[in-house]
């Protein structure tokens, strides 16, 4: 095991493990640059990319110049600090059959830090519910899930016995929604009257809500219930856009916009970004964003749209700069979601529904 990233692995998760945790601009940069020093001695792969663009920890002086890995090089390079006999779990992106998978590799001390940085996020941008409903399947059927594993996390840390996932994985390893045990779910919150969460892909919301909809069903769950919903539309016949599906939402489940919560997250990173009816996608502050613009390289101003690039503290054994393959709109507080770059593959765990 590489002591070095331990450390700093082990003191990153006492300041994320705190919800009101918040790390200044200085002390970004500072633990950016020592964790760039330690993925270039320690990360074979990334450390020659950097290399051939003239970019090492001595010439490299803030965070926005460390170099950005795209997530497409996932899928081709090993991309870890991880010794092979060392990498205990690994998430893969989920997309298209014909794609190949970006791996995201980990040991018991990167998920460690992955679970207190999600959980520090969630927990305060959730609080407390009656129940947990996932609109996926569990870890059991789908190991290689990042999001399932966020959720089982979640599900572990409320300790609420009425929760389920009403997921499943079909024949062809799309995932499909047991309508049947989610209305069961959803009646036996409206009648001890507590608030319930519900959580899922963009996609199992439509087939959920059209199911209610074939069926003439309406719910109005209990007040301070909310939903979580993540991933885009990309290769789908039935596209709703943002502001239909959270009308459909409201309309069929009862639940009110404020209360409804956009999830931005992706296999290669270990820390989730949120949005309420804003718009405005936040990651806490050991993850930081910049909206790069495709033509010149650099950041655009604010306003203005270019690809998002995440620089991410949780990724302590992998790469922390990621260049995403989405585009986003420069906000002061954070960035607002566009959609897909062009020519980009379609992925993310909406295209895992059936």
């Amino acid at each position: 095991m590489n002591t070095e990233l331990s450390h700093f692995a082990a003191r990153l998760r006492e300041l994320v493990a705190n919800p009101q945790s918040a790390i200044n601009n200085q002390k970004f940069s500072e633990l950016a640059l020592e964790l760039f020093a330690l993925q270039f001695k320690h990360n074979s792969a990334y450390r020659k990319i950097c290399e051939a663009r003239k970019l090492t920890p001595q010439s490299v002086e803030h965070w926005t110049q460390i170099p950005a890995m795209p997530t497409a090089a996932f899928k081709e390079l090993e991309l870890t600090s991880l010794a092979p006999d060392e990498r205990t779990a690994v998430f893969h992106s989920s997309g298209t059959t014909e794609q190949k998978s970006s791996r995201h590799f980990h040991n018991s001390e990167s998920l460690a830090v992955y679970e207190a940085s999600l959980w520090s996020w969630f927990q305060l941008h959730f609080g407390d519910t009656g129940a947990l409903v996932f609109l996926t399947p569990n870890q059991n059927d789908a190991p290689r899930s990042s999001l399932v594993h966020m959720f089982e996390v979640v599900r572990q840390k409320f300790r609420l016995p009425e929760s389920a996932f009403t997921g499943n994985v079909s024949a062809d390893g799309s995932w499909t929604v047991d309508f049947a045990a989610t209305i069961q779910k959803l009646k036996a919150a409206c009648d001890v009257e507590k608030p319930l969460t519900l959580l899922g892909t963009a996609f199992s919301f439509v087939h959920l809500l059209d199911y209610l909809a074939e069926n003439n069903l309406q719910f109005h769950l209990p007040k301070d219930s909310r939903v979580m919903e993540t991933g885009g539309y990309k290769n789908r016949s039935r596209i709703l856009p943002k502001a239909e599906l959270h009308a459909f939402i409201t309309e069929r489940l009862g639940v009110p916009r404020e209360n409804i919560i956009c999830e931005y997250g992706m296999s290669e990173l270990s820390s989730q970004a949120y949005a309420a009816s804003s718009g405005t996608f936040q990651f806490p502050s050991w993850a930081h964003t910049q909206i790069i613009s495709p033509e010149t390289g650099r950041e655009v101003a604010d306003g203005e749209t270019g690809i998002i690039r995440i620089f991410d503290l949780a990724n302590v054994f992998s790469v922390a700069a990621i260049q995403t393959e989405d585009l986003g709109i420069r906000r002061s507080d954070g960035f607002e979601l566009v959609g897909r770059a062009q020519l980009a593959e379609p992925r993310g765990c909406s295209l895992m529904t059936a």
